[in-house]
């Protein structure tokens, strides 16, 4: 077996479905009988594991510290800075005390959230059905390389992308990649190179969901270069964009900052230079006015809000906090 001459078919072609289907086995040098032990460890070693790239995660530090990156706490921790300046070392630490419970909570029902969103990804099946020496047998999904073959039933998720040779009222739902909202039945016909992805049918993609039927198909495709890695790469270069609706809780925010130190300062002018009051003594009370005037659990609401919505649609696992299963998660009225 030659790896080059693997790698270099699997790297050329990206129109497997022009092809017929023994052409791709031969390309790949591939048989129904599939791989042996030895080759699949060889070509896992060459194309690396079948799962796409996992970005960063941010870190637990970093993601408490976000959780103070807001213009009504940045005016709260100003007006905690200016009551210890002046002396009035209890009232800044009540306002700390209120703006780090906040930031706690915040941080925990993200750490809820992001569990959650875990266990949305481990709906994914982590096992396929693959021919391996002659012998079915089942292996982790990410153990799948080129050149394997891979056995679908009802209920599979594809593993890969695959190249079908063979198909008996195959029919699989590719919504997740194409947006088709109905099952797509498929076949082993070779189909035009420029066709879409949507109507390749004798492909079956990486993510997608075996409705009914069976069939089988060799890998052509895993991790990042399948058509589910491709989308995933494009994503992660296009920039981070806000929310609508966090655009309109930031300008919300600043304008009401910029209300509330207004009258701060307008009350403050009053007290010292029409009632008289010494400037310490008014001060304190505008550090009062605005500390009651601000929602400092705005962001904290906002943060537990979402984090509710992503955990109802979280699976019911003790990790994810989720609902059981005879509680719907989304309730039509």
């Amino acid at each position: 077996m030659s790896l080059s001459a693997v790698s270099a078919a699997q790297q050329a072609s990206t129109s497997w479905h022009s092809k017929p289907a023994e052409e791709v086995l031969a390309a790949l040098e591939s048989g129904s009988s599939g791989l042996s032990a030895g080759e699949a460890e060889a070509r896992k070693a060459l194309f690396g594991p079948n799962r796409l790239p996992v970005s960063a995660k941010q870190s637990a530090l970093w993601r408490f510290l976000l959780q103070f990156h807001n213009v009504l706490i940045y005016v709260l921790l100003g007006a905690a800075v200016l009551a210890t300046a002046i002396g009035h070392i209890t009232d800044a630490a009540v306002i700390l005390a209120v703006v780090i419970l906040n930031a706690i909570i915040g941080f925990v029902q993200e750490g809820r959230a992001e569990r959650a969103l875990e266990a949305i990804r481990s709906m994914i099946d982590p096992h396929a059905s693959v021919m391996r020496d002659g012998h079915r047998t089942v292996v982790p999904a990410e153990d799948i390389v080129p050149g394997d073959i891979v056995l679908l039933e009802p209920g599979d998720r594809v593993p890969a992308d695959l190249r079908l040779f063979r198909a008996r009222n195959l029919r699989i739902d590719e919504a997740a990649l194409t947006g088709e909202s109905l099952p797509v039945e498929k076949d082993m016909r070779p189909l035009p190179a420029d066709s879409p992805l949507g109507d390749r049918r004798s492909m079956a993609f990486s993510g997608t969901l075996v409705t009914t039927g069976g069939g089988s198909g060799v890998t052509v495709a895993t991790g990042a270069t399948s058509e589910l890695g491709r989308i995933s790469t494009l994503v992660g270069t296009v920039e981070t964009l806000t929310t609508p609706l966090l655009r309109q809780m930031s300008r919300f925010a600043r304008l009401l900052t910029a209300v509330i130190l207004a009258i701060c300062a307008a009350v403050f002018l009053y007290a010292v230079y029409v009632q008289g009051y010494e400037w310490p003594e008014a001060f304190m009370v505008v550090i009062g006015l605005a500390v009651s005037a601000i929602p400092e659990g705005l962001p904290a609401v906002m943060t537990i809000t979402l984090a509710i919505g992503v955990q109802r649609m979280a699976p019911a696992t003790p990790s994810s906090g989720g609902f059981p299963p005879s509680r719907p998660s989304v309730r039509c009225r």
